[in-house]
């Protein structure tokens, strides 16, 4: 069960957080990669009953507001909860960790989390498993399809729908490997 008055003070925050912010390569807001996240739990939702899909949503809507805004983990624990903050925690990339061990380490955390956080990785890679940017070399096309494989693996147990979604994606991001 979610509601839209959660949805909607998590999207605000996120707004606000984000300001100006644009998706890689492209010239839209950031709140649209926000908006495909949250379709994709959305819809999963609609297929799979949760108990928590405020949280599962508001942890979509603010996965990366940790790693790309100003926003502080005590902020963001005042105006949610603490169960959100440790769900985007999780979700967030540890930059201080060697490039190539960041998905890994990621993982192990997110799989300490409740399984609406792995719901949300996998959302967030489904997302995102469009036309690669332009500025994107054959190895970095091939690194995110390899990673994308990896989250497959780790996270397939979370919902039998993003599984669904998620090897759908994959298959079709194959087109840019060549």
């Amino acid at each position: 069960m979610w509601t839209q008055d959660a949805y909607i003070k998590a999207m605000n925050y996120a707004a606000e957080a984000h300001g100006e912010q644009k998706v890689q390569g492209k010239p839209y807001s950031y709140l649209y990669h926000i908006s495909l996240v949250s379709m994709e739990l959305m819809a999963c939702l609609q297929h799979e009953k949760h108990e928590k899909g405020d949280f599962i949503l508001q942890c979509a809507i603010l996965h990366d507001v940790l790693e790309d805004t100003e926003t502080s983990s005590e902020h963001l624990v005042l105006d949610f909860s603490r169960d959100v903050l440790e769900g985007v925690q999780a979700l967030t990339k540890n930059t201080s960790i060697q490039a190539d061990k960041r998905m890994k380490e990621c993982l192990e955390r997110i799989k300490r989390q409740p399984r609406e956080i792995w719901m949300v990785k996998m959302a967030d890679r489904i997302s995102n498993l469009q036309e690669p940017p332009a500025h994107w070399d054959k190895e970095k096309i091939h690194h995110y399809f390899g990673e994308s494989q990896v989250i497959y693996d780790e996270l397939h147990e979370a919902s039998p729908y993003l599984t669904q979604r998620l090897a759908l994606k994959i298959e079709a991001y194959r087109k840019y490997l060549a």
